[in-house]
């Protein structure tokens, strides 16, 4: 089978088919009735893929899948298969507006619309973060996080093992002092 790139890539965009759907949608249109088997080697798809393919244009109507051993799949006319995408994508938009209609009556437009009144203050990353040389700098640096922190403390080191480690022996020596401080 020869179809132009340039139908397949048209039949893509105004259908919202993937590559193997046009593929095999064609292959169909230019047989009537075909197998899976028949269709992969027209369309040229993996035979492995030409199931779920045709499985996927059915559930899209673009085929009708014919009981049988084998079995086979019938093309529906492009005319009906127009008018029922056109159908589907309604039924799509209908659903869509019908959320959109159920966000009014719900909590979420309400706080939306105290961020956009109130704001949130933009906290640059360049803030949060710092460079710090030698050991000593660093255990005070560790304690004035502990003494400050109303929650937790998060530090990551990147690349580290030796440096992790130490840093870690330091944060449980400085933990006791600080907790035998507290007491």
């Amino acid at each position: 089978m020869i179809v132009k790139e340039e139908l397949l890539s048209k039949l893509r965009r105004y259908f919202n088919l993937n590559l193997y759907e046009v593929r095999i949608w064609t292959a169909l249109l230019s047989r009537g009735v075909s197998t899976a088997g028949e269709l992969s080697d027209i369309g040229h798809v993996p035979r492995s893929r030409a199931y779920d393919v045709l499985e996927s244009l059915e559930k899209k109507g673009f085929v009708v899948m014919k009981l049988g051993k084998p079995i086979r799949y019938l093309a529906v006319e492009p005319v009906e298969v127009v008018e029922r995408v056109k159908k589907n994508i309604q039924s799509e938009a209908d659903k869509a507006v019908l959320r959109l209609k159920e966000l009014n009556n719900n909590e979420v437009i309400g706080e939306l619309e105290t961020l956009h009144k109130q704001g949130i203050e933009f906290v640059d990353s360049t803030d949060l973060s710092g460079a710090i040389r030698g050991k000593h700098q660093l255990y005070n640096h560790l304690e004035l996080m502990v003494k400050n922190a109303e929650k937790s403390v998060t530090i990551y080191v990147q690349d580290s093992v030796s440096l992790m480690e130490e840093i870690y022996f330091s944060w449980q020596c400085m933990m006791k002092k600080y907790i035998q401080h507290m007491m």
